[in-house]
């Protein structure tokens, strides 16, 4: 299942990520501000139980989170750059890693590293990346997730190619998939077109 997250405050500042001449300091910013902005719908929901509230004037009853566990996985690098403002909009979420690459004869992603919390089993995991662009990475990722016992698991992106999300709906038609915005295609070197370049490369200031 894919859902768009179409809200205007994330389009525009979606238009601002695309654009060349933004600066590494605002992508990052942004990027930042876009995850946590998609965390709000990919976590709307989550289990409320109710609890007592002493405010200054009397005993109320209110609603607060319980239940689920969250765990947010980034995958290595781009990965990086979203989990700051998911990690604002929920401090108390766990954070794992998970990186990986191509292997030269089968093509096919490798993972070379990863570390999860130890209670997967009783989390459910947001698995995160600025692009679902083949879709080969994320299904890796996904496939190792479900090893390590994760209980449930949702992908989110920034921006999505149609080849992508066919790929992980084939893959895993189980897991929803969060992205900002679907673009045209994946040109012959696999990059997003319209897309914003290489997240990771704009992120960290290496193109």
């Amino acid at each position: 299942m894919l859902t768009i997250v179409d809200h205007p405050l994330v389009q525009h500042k979606l238009s601002i990520i695309r654009d060349k001449h933004t600066s590494k300091k605002e992508f990052k910013e942004l990027v930042e501000e876009v995850a946590m902005l998609i965390a709000y719908e990919i976590t709307r929901d989550l289990e409320l139980v109710e609890c007592e509230v002493e405010t200054p004037l009397t005993k109320t009853i209110c609603r607060s989170l319980g239940g689920k566990k969250l765990a947010i996985i980034p995958i290595l690098r781009a990965g990086l750059g979203m989990v700051g403002g998911i990690e604002k909009l929920i401090p108390s979420v766990r954070i794992g890693h998970i990186g990986m690459y191509r292997d030269h004869d089968t093509l096919q992603p490798v993972v070379y590293y990863a570390k999860l919390p130890q209670d997967m089993a009783q989390r459910d995991a947001i698995l995160i990346d600025p692009m679902l662009a083949t879709g080969g990475s994320a299904v890796a990722a996904i496939d190792y997730l479900k090893q390590q016992g994760a209980r449930s698991i949702r992908f989110m992106s920034l921006i999505a190619a149609p080849e992508g999300v066919k790929i992980v709906s084939d893959a895993h038609p189980e897991v929803p998939i969060y992205t900002a915005a679907l673009d045209e295609k994946l040109n012959e070197l696999g990059y997003i077109l319209p897309g914003l370049g290489d997240a990771g490369d704009r992120l960290f200031g290496t193109r």
